[in-house]
């Protein structure tokens, strides 16, 4: 079995920044994509961003330039440094890792942007 835990969320004011994290742990193994998702208030959840074992970033247009993920492949985690954060950012924000075609979701972290 494999758990996911986010950290990081909070409220911020436009314009602000949040660094999320995300640990995975269990049986982990081989090259796997991690990446982060997010749902806002009556939205379907959408992609924000994936890096790859090698490091290869996919990012939604609506956060580039703006967002950056990365990871730990030593510590199976993974970041989100999101900047010059917007209202419409506003979501809860759930952390993934695909293993063997799987994915493996944690329970979200809640970034709120609002001044």
């Amino acid at each position: 079995q494999v758990q996911v835990v986010e950290s990081g969320g909070g409220l911020v004011q436009p314009g602000g920044s949040l660094r999320l994290s995300c640990a995975a742990s269990g049986r982990i193994f081989g090259n796997y994509f991690m990446g982060w998702s997010r749902q806002g208030p009556g939205k379907q959840r959408e992609s924000v961003a994936t890096i790859s074992s090698g490091g290869t970033t996919n990012y939604d247009d609506s956060v580039k330039g703006r967002f950056t993920i990365s990871r730990v492949n030593a510590k199976n985690t993974v970041y989100l440094q999101m900047n010059s954060l917007e209202p419409d950012d506003t979501a809860v924000y759930y952390c993934s890792i695909k293993i063997l075609g799987r994915d493996y979701w944690g329970q979200g972290t809640q970034v709120t942007v609002s001044s």
